[in-house]
C-alpha cells in the first residue's frame, strides 16, 4: 500500500488511481461535470487552478493543482513529495 500526496496535504491510495488526465479537453471537462451532479467530486485544489484529474476505480473524481506529469512522478518514485507544490 503507497500514498501519493496530489498537493495541499492530500493523499491518495495509488492502487486506487484508473487514469490520470488533463482537464482541458471535452471528455475530462464532461467527466468533471458528471462526477459533480453525482456527488462523486473531490477537489483538492485548495482553490488554485485545476492541472489534474484522477479518475479512481470506485469512480469518484479528484481534482488537482498538481500537473499531470508531477503526480505520474510521484506515482513512479521520481519525485520527492513536499509540501503540496511543484517546483
Amino acid at each position: 500500500m503507497k500514498f501519493i500526496n496530489i498537493g495541499f496535504n492530500n493523499i491518495i491510495l495509488d492502487s486506487r488511481i484508473v487514469a490520470i488526465v488533463s482537464p482541458d479537453s471535452a471528455p475530462a471537462k464532461r467527466t468533471v461535470a458528471e462526477a459533480k451532479e453525482s456527488a462523486r467530486l473531490i477537489d483538492c485544489t485548495s482553490g488554485r487552478r485545476t492541472k489534474s484529474v484522477i479518475i479512481t476505480d470506485s469512480d469518484h473524481v479528484i481534482l488537482s493543482a498538481l500537473t499531470t506529469d508531477a503526480i505520474s512522478e510521484r506515482l513512479n518514485g521520481t519525485s520527492a513529495v513536499d509540501n503540496g507544490e511543484e517546483k
